[in-house]
């Protein structure tokens, strides 16, 4: 089996933490403050309404959401579940949640992984701005 994947860049910051429990973040505003621990991206090239229509589907139809982020050499994925009751709609940010929340930001649930659990190598190279590609796919 062969995936199709979206993909899009980020870019780390100095208050990089990537230490919330629950969920990650990428957002499309270009700041991060120090109480975003669980923001890894800023400058996101997408947020969850730009994803293409085969991925909003496949979400929508509870399929498994698979999403890499990669910084230079190094790579960790997280897997959840998409939910017919995730709208897609927030034009600035997505969220990867371990819980069942749902709401306009939120791009998967039941989430394996979250900020806290994102190779710590892979943190401090956002936190010195690097810059990373999130690859997103449905299975």
């Amino acid at each position: 089996m062969s995936l199709a994947w979206f993909k899009f860049r980020i870019y780390g910051h100095p208050n990089v933490k990537g230490t919330h429990r629950s969920t990650l973040e990428f957002t499309k505003e270009d700041y991060l403050t120090p109480k975003g621990d669980c923001i890894i991206g800023i400058r996101a090239e997408a947020s969850v309404s730009d994803l293409p229509a085969w991925i909003k589907e496949g979400i929508w139809e509870s399929k498994t959401v698979v999403l890499v982020i990669c910084v230079e050499d190094m790579c960790d994925a997280i897997v959840g579940k998409g939910d017919p009751g995730l709208s897609l709609k927030d034009d600035t940010r997505m969220i990867v949640r371990k819980s069942v929340y749902k709401d306009g930001k939120t791009l998967m649930i039941k989430a394996n992984k979250s900020a806290k659990d994102i190779d710590r190598r892979i943190i401090e190279l956002l936190k010195k701005g690097a810059v990373g590609t999130v690859y997103i796919s449905i299975i």
